[in-house]
Formats: structure tokens, C-alpha cells, sequence
């Protein structure tokens, strides 16, 4: 094997049979013969596979844009610099499939019945508000972009492993993304999901099993992890402290709140062929959270073998480079990669028909024939994945990173927009969107004001309280939606109803 300041070919040559294979099938993807060969040029075909994805198809789909690169670089990294606290993603992805069974087939009979692609245009028909639906739309595509930068930043940190520099790798991966997501829409992802997700299962399990048979044990992985964290002191430790208890608990709720209010996780319960499906999906896709938790012990193993990193994202990398054959590694990085590539796609495909339906069609054009709007949504998903590929190119990571924390609190403030409705016909869109801004001022200000952490300190007489900036923001959201509406004693039922 090379050494880092050099290429690896070995590794190279295997990332690039890989990266070539997925790349094959993203093109085959296109010829996948519509539901309807009158409906080929329709949003319904482009942005949501015509809605045929069974149990399988949905499973892999939802867990591969769920789970994403970022994911396996970023919850190591977690886990080996502050330890326990980092384990937060477990509980999270546990509250959140309760969610889905209860909220989400609601939601996609709403859409299936009444032609609905996006999460905004069930709040059109529900609140009759373009304001309101604007308002959701704006905050969606905004909470989308610097998600997809991530994605490249998984890539990146996997291609620099190699032993490659420069932008040009990088590049050239998203334009070769970007190609076969323009020609397939969502069928690509889904079908390259597949090939993604055993890879990434093959590497995990390989790895948790051989690693520690490499560094002595578990008991010695353990060891080590706490021998580092003792060393560092302050809140790092294999156990949660006291005072973290309350922002773990709090960032696990208000993250399982948020996850399905992305357009890409939203794209993939559209896309699916009956509610049924979905439910399924909510009982199978905790086997993701298993796999989830096994990835992040390579945090700990990543003490075990004594790595030097520069940054805490590429403890991953480091790891199969130290103590794998350079073909394996090659193929881990390979699975990483295109764990970046199935998110992205449905992430650009996600914003890209919230743009064509909520901007486009409501704005610019309402009377855009179906045809017209598969291409509009073709053409805004290459603009959103350049937008994506100029940031992480030209925008110091970090910043990325911040603007994804905030994203996640944007992005939960649509929660009652979109998802009181389904279960009450008592609010009014005043109420919603009065609470929407609440949310999103008071938590944006309060994240600026505390740095861009995901956590705000609450000082309640001699108390100190960290909680999750988003859902204390989310909290402000319904009691001001909830008082508006009071005053205003709209009671009565609507007269906009919503299909069922």
C-alpha cells in the first residue's frame, strides 16, 4: 500500500470498477419501463417513479437516502471525539419509525389521491395558502442544499484517502451524477440503492468483526477509547454524563421530528405504491439503526489503533487504510462514495420538484403541461447539484456543517404545517405560518447567538438546562400557532378540505 501522500492503485483500481458499475446502472435505470408509456415526460415518472415502488424498492430507497456517506464519515468522527454523546443518531433513528407508521401513509394517501408531488402542495389544498405553501417550499429547498454539500464532503474525505488531490475527481463524480439523475430521475437512485446498501453492510460487518480481532478485542477497543477520553477530560467519556443526558434526549427527539420533513426523505414515501408499503417500511427500516450503531464503534476502534488525523472525519478512512489490504479498502471507499451519490441524487430530485411544483407551476407558470414540468424539475435538480458542488468547492467545510445544523432546525418548524392537518382541521394557515416565523426567527438567533451549536443553554432560576435549539424553537412554533388561532376563535371546521 502507498503511503497517504501518494496513490494507492490498488485501492484506486477497485474504487474505480465500483464507481464505474453503479455509474452502468444509474444509465440502465433509464431504460426502466414507465407505469404508463403515454405518462414517460410527467413528474410523477421523473420525480417519483411513477409511484410504483413495492416494500423492496422503498426499503432500499428510504434507508439509502436516510442513511448517507456523511452518516458513516461523520458518526465515527462523532463518537471519537466526545465518545458516548455521539451515540445520540441511535435513539433518534429508533423514535423516528414510530413517526412514519403513524403519520406517513396518512400523508401519502393524501398525495395519492389528489396528484399531490410535494409536501407544500398537500398544505395547498389543506390551508388554501400560498403564503403558507411558500413559506414551507423556501424552507425545504433551503434545508436541502447544504445537506447534498455534505454528501460531497463524504466523497471528498474517501477520494483524498486514496491518494488523490484536486478538485477534478470530485467533479467529475457529480457530473457523472448528474448526467444519469437527469436521464432516470428517481428510478437511478433506487436501483443504484441496492448495490449501495450491501456494499456498505459487507464493509460494516467486515469491519466490526476484524478490527477488533486486529487491536486485542473489544475489551481492548474499549480500553483504549477510555484511556483517550480520560485523557482529553471535560464532557468526552464512554458513558453520558449527568448535565448530557438532557441535549442527547432532546437533539434524538427533535432529530426523529425533522428527518421526514426533508423533501428526499418525503420523495421516497411519495414514491412508494401504497400506504401499506410504508408501514412495512417503518417496521423493517430499524435494521438501518443496527448497522447505524455498529458504524459508529468505529469511533471508538479508531483510538484502539492509535490513528493520527488532522480532522475527525477522516478517522473512517484512516482506519481501513491502516489495517486492511489496499482492495478492501479501495471497496470500502467505493461503498462510501456511492452512499454519497444515492442521497444526493434524491436530495437534488426532492428540492427539485418542490422548485417545478411550489415556485414554477404556483408563480411563473401555472398552466406548465405535465411534460413541461418533468423538464423544468430536470433542469433546476442539475442547477441544485452545481449550487451543491460550488459550495463545498468555494465554502470552507465548517461552514457547511453549520448551515446543515441549521437546516435541521429550519426544517423542523414545517412540522405543524405539514403534519397538523393530517390529524385536525382546527388551524388556520394565519396560525401556522405566524408560528413558523416564531420558529424560525427565535431559533436561528438563538443558534447565532450560541455559535451555530445545535445545543441552547436555558437558565431557569438556579437551573441550567441544555436543549436542543430546534425543538425549543418548535415548542415556541405550536404555542404561538395555538394562541393566534385561540384569539382569533377560528373554531369552526373548514371549508378546504383535503382529499382522502
Amino acid at each position: 500500500m502507498e503511503g497517504t501522500s501518494g496513490i494507492d492503485w490498488t485501492a484506486l483500481s477497485v474504487f474505480i470498477f465500483f464507481f464505474a458499475l453503479v455509474t452502468i446502472l444509474g444509465f440502465i435505470a433509464s431504460r426502466w419501463r414507465p407505469t404508463d408509456a403515454a405518462q414517460g415526460a410527467h413528474l410523477d415518472e421523473w420525480g417519483l417513479g411513477g409511484r410504483s415502488f413495492g416494500t423492496w424498492i422503498t426499503w432500499f430507497l428510504v434507508g439509502g437516502d436516510f442513511y448517507t456517506a456523511y452518516t458513516v464519515i461523520a458518526v465515527p468522527a462523532l463518537v471519537y471525539a466526545v465518545g458516548a454523546y455521539g451515540f445520540f443518531a441511535l435513539p433518534y433513528t429508533i423514535i423516528v419509525y414510530p413517526i412514519v407508521f403513524l403519520i406517513m401513509p396518512r400523508l401519502w394517501r393524501v398525495a395519492q389521491q389528489a396528484g399531490h408531488v410535494t409536501a407544500p402542495d398537500v398544505i395547498y389544498e389543506r390551508y388554501g395558502s400560498r403564503l403558507l405553501e411558500l413559506a414551507v417550499a423556501i424552507t425545504a429547498v433551503v434545508a436541502t442544499m447544504p445537506y447534498i454539500a455534505l454528501q460531497l464532503v463524504g466523497m471528498q474525505v474517501v477520494i483524498q484517502a486514496l491518494g488523490l488531490t484536486g478538485e477534478l475527481p470530485l467533479a467529475a463524480a457529480f457530473v457523472i451524477l448528474a448526467l444519469y439523475t437527469y436521464s432516470a430521475g428517481l428510478r437511478a437512485p433506487a436501483l443504484i440503492a441496492f448495490v449501495k446498501d450491501l456494499m456498505i453492510y459487507i464493509v460494516v460487518l467486515v469491519a466490526v468483526v476484524l478490527v477488533p480481532m486486529k487491536l486485542g478485542g473489544y475489551p481492548a477497543v474499549f480500553d483504549a477509547a477510555r484511556s483517550a477520553f480520560d485523557a482529553k477530560g471535560g464532557a468526552t467519556g464512554l458513558i453520558l454524563k449527568p448535565a448530557q443526558m438532557l441535549p442527547f434526549a432532546t437533539l434524538a427527539l427533535g432529530s426523529a421530528l425533522a428527518a421526514f420533513m426533508y423533501p428526499h426523505t418525503l420523495t421516497g414515501i411519495f414514491a412508494a405504491n401504497s400506504d401499506d408499503t410504508i408501514r412495512k417500511n417503518a417496521v423493517f427500516l430499524p435494521a438501518y439503526t443496527v448497522l447505524l450503531g455498529l458504524i459508529a464503534l468505529l469511533g471508538y476502534m479508531g483510538h484502539a489503533a492509535h490513528l493520527a488525523v488532522k480532522n475527525n472525519n477522516d478517522v473512517v478512512p484512516a482506519l481501513f487504510n491502516a489495517l486492511f489490504p489496499s482492495w478492501f479498502a479501495g471497496f470500502a471507499f467505493a461503498a462510501i462514495a456511492i452512499g454519497a451519490l444515492v442521497p444526493a441524487a434524491v436530495m437534488s430530485i426532492g428540492a427539485a420538484n418542490v422548485f417545478t411544483r411550489n415556485f414554477w407551476k404556483a408563480y411563473v407558470h401555472p398552466q406548465v403541461t405535465p411534460a413541461g414540468e418533468a423538464q423544468v424539475a430536470k433542469i433546476a435538480s442539475l442547477v441544485v447539484k452545481v449550487g451543491a458542488l460550488v459550495f463545498i468547492l468555494f465554502l470552507p467545510t465548517q461552514f457547511a456543517l453549520d448551515l446543515q445544523l441549521l437546516g435541521g432546525l429550519w426544517i423542523l418548524q414545517t412540522f405543524p404545517s405539514v403534519v397538523l392537518g393530517l390529524f385536525t382541521r382546527w388551524f388556520r394557515a394565519p396560525a401556522l405560518l405566524l408560528g413558523w416565523l416564531a420558529g424560525m426567527v427565535v431559533g436561528s438567533g438563538l443558534a447565532f447567538a450560541d455559535g451555530v451549536k445545535p445545543v441552547h443553554m436555558l437558565n431557569i432560576g438556579d437551573g441550567h438546562y441544555a436543549v436542543y435549539t430546534g425543538l425549543l424553537a418548535l415548542v415556541l412554533n405550536i404555542v404561538v400557532a395555538v394562541v393566534v388561532q385561540v384569539i382569533h376563535g377560528a373554531m369552526s371546521p373548514r371549508t378546504v378540505t383535503m382529499g382522502r
